[in-house]
């Protein structure tokens, strides 16, 4: 049987995530300054270093995290999709969660190829591709989450935020 909402845990790890993940993708000029002066062979200072470790160690925590939360995902189970949202539309739903799911897995291990084992595939993966998609997937959830609250009149939005 499938919970009404998300519990306290599910909806503290999601909006954890969110933030730690927005912080990434927007003040990643730490790292994106580091990663120049290596690869001009330029000299890095400690608060080079320093401001590069944030950007890794954010990764590095949503990476455990993601764990946390695929394992809460599996013990306690996630409220079934809404009937009121067309069937096509619930599959491209499924297909984004999946893929933001890989996403939590696939960006911070890239990133750590690239930062701590000096891997540039995995550096061009991380940065340029997984970074862009990142973005479609996120502006596609945030965007099914508002239809679903303003167009259809659910309460998917209130399942991860008020536990409705």
């Amino acid at each position: 049987m499938s919970p009404l909402s998300y519990s306290i845990p599910q909806r503290a790890l999601h909006w954890g995530m969110a933030f730690l993940i927005l912080f990434n993708l927007l003040f990643a000029d730490g790292m994106e300054h580091w990663n120049r002066l290596v690869a001009r062979g330029e000299t890095v200072t400690p608060d080079d270093v320093a401001s590069a470790n944030i950007h890794a160690y954010v990764g590095i925590a949503i990476l455990v995290l993601a764990v946390v939360r695929l394992c809460l995902r599996f013990v306690q189970g996630v409220p079934v999709a809404s009937d009121v949202e067309p069937l096509p539309l619930r599959l491209v739903a499924h297909i984004t969660h999946g893929l933001l799911y890989v996403l939590l897995f696939a960006m911070p291990l890239a990133g750590i190829g690239a930062y701590y084992f000096g891997n540039e595939t995995a550096g061009f993966v991380h940065a340029d591709v997984l970074k862009i998609l990142l973005w479609v997937l996120l502006a596609g959830h945030v965007a099914g989450a508002l239809v679903h609250q303003f167009y259809w009149k659910t309460n998917v939005l209130a399942r991860m935020t008020k536990g409705v």
